[in-house]
């Protein structure tokens, strides 16, 4: 199995941006040993996902809900990332933990929900940058 690299854009690069990144990124030959992911903002995955089909960088989300539809506003469910190109998904990641309240209960139902859908879940379990500077890694892990 080879190693992962995934670039988690954030919420930077809107679908302009990423068009105009990724004629330049396509082009570059990539190692044969790592398999590598993008996972742009919700608004540029639609646009991100069609330039990737068929190229040898996978599709990620930055995040995923756990039910399948309904009045979640804001929400992006698994059949939307699926049907969108994603192979991967990142959860729990640290800022959604510190500053949207997730919590390792709402992890693992977004967890289960990506598996159920095929998807390839990425689970974060890091800690904030105070902590890390703090010496408290290890503890938080």
């Amino acid at each position: 199995m080879n190693h992962l690299v995934v670039a988690n854009w954030k919420m930077n690069m809107t679908g302009t941006q990423a068009s105009a990144f990724l004629d330049d990124f396509l082009a570059r030959a990539l190692p044969g040993d790592v398999d590598v992911a993008i996972a742009p903002p919700f608004t540029a995955i639609a646009q991100v996902g069609r330039r990737l089909r068929g190229a040898a960088i996978a599709l990620a989300a930055q995040d995923v809900y756990w039910e399948q539809s309904g009045a979640y506003t804001g929400e992006i469910s698994p059949p939307m990332l699926t049907d969108a190109g994603c192979r991967y998904v990142i959860v729990g990641h640290s800022e959604r933990r510190q500053y949207v309240g997730e919590t390792d209960q709402t992890v693992a139902l977004r967890t289960r929900s990506a598996l159920g859908a095929g998807l390839r879940v990425i689970a974060c379990v890091g800690e904030t940058l105070e902590q890390r500077e703090s010496g408290e890694t290890e503890d938080v892990l």
